[in-house]
């Protein structure tokens, strides 16, 4: 890890009975650079970690999406995923400039720092809205496709729209659009004609199962419905926070570069002790 100090120069101490005195506010003002640098450090660090976390965010966004993809249709849906993996991204290379330019504290890389910290941030303050507009739209996009799906279920591993409704009444334990009784109202059941719905309303503890009419206490009692909606707000939800904790940490980052900044563009006397530092 790369260590900074940074010193005052002046006059010489003399060798006598006079003390030199340092006045407080420059003591202070000391202490607030070199405490800002070392807090860009660790950040710069924390840029580096958080680059993993928002992709790794966004990819699990779109995995699960793509498992819930048949009931909703608007593709920008997908756009805070999208925007959340590129700020990933970015914010590695974030990461590497802003460890080099608080290392060689080189006034054009530290500005550049902050402008590009001030890019992402304006990003993710972006992210967060449209998070909030997505996950308002989400009940009317779920309502206004589930009763297609489900009317183009026929049984099959081959048909999308049937793999997708059995993953979903699996993994959410549901039955139908409000319950299982709604299936009686679709082609598939029409066409069956036994009287009874798919194995994935069966619960998991009964293994005798059918999914005949006849016994439905063996069956899910919840409809899938309201089930798709809140897992999909909360998957939003994770997007928005992550959004909001990083745009907090880049937040800090800025005031800190700035200090830094200011710090030495307005003290003559500071002076580096990093071999190969520049006051470009």
């Amino acid at each position: 890890m790369c260590v900074f100090v940074c010193v005052c120069v002046g006059q010489p101490a003399q060798l006598s009975n006079t003390y030199s005195f340092e006045p407080p506010a420059l003591k202070m003002g000391q202490c607030g650079i070199t405490s800002s640098k070392t807090v860009l450090v660790f950040l710069n660090l924390i840029f580096w970690a958080a680059a993993g976390v928002l992709c790794y965010v966004g990819a699990y966004v779109f995995i699960t999406y793509d498992d819930y993809d048949h009931f909703f249709e608007d593709v920008y849906t997908f756009v805070p995923a999208v925007v959340i993996i590129a700020v990933g991204a970015l914010l590695f290379i974030i990461g590497l400039i802003g460890c080099c330019a608080t290392v060689r504290e080189s006034y054009c890389g530290l500005t550049a720092f902050v402008i590009i910290l001030l890019l992402v941030f304006i990003t993710e303050v972006a992210v967060v809205v449209l998070g909030y507009i997505y996950r308002a739209k989400v009940e009317s996009e779920v309502s206004s496709t589930i009763k297609k799906v489900y009317d183009e279920y026929n049984g099959t591993n081959s048909n999308a729209q049937s793999r997708a409704i059995d993953y979903v009444q699996r993994q959410l334990q549901c039955c139908g659009i409000h319950n299982y009784s709604d299936w009686q109202y679709t082609h598939w059941y029409e066409e069956s004609k036994n009287k009874s719905v798919p194995i994935s309303c069966c619960r998991v503890n009964i293994g005798s199962c059918t999914g005949s009419l006849t016994h439905p206490e063996d069956l899910y009692q919840e409809g899938c419905e309201a089930l798709v909606v809140k897992k999909l707000k909360e998957i939003m939800m994770y997007i928005i926070w992550t959004a909001l904790t990083f745009a907090a940490i880049q937040m800090l980052g800025m005031m800190c570069t700035c200090v830094v900044l200011c710090r030495r563009s307005r003290d003559p006397a500071y002076e580096l002790l990093i071999t190969g530092g520049t006051y470009a």
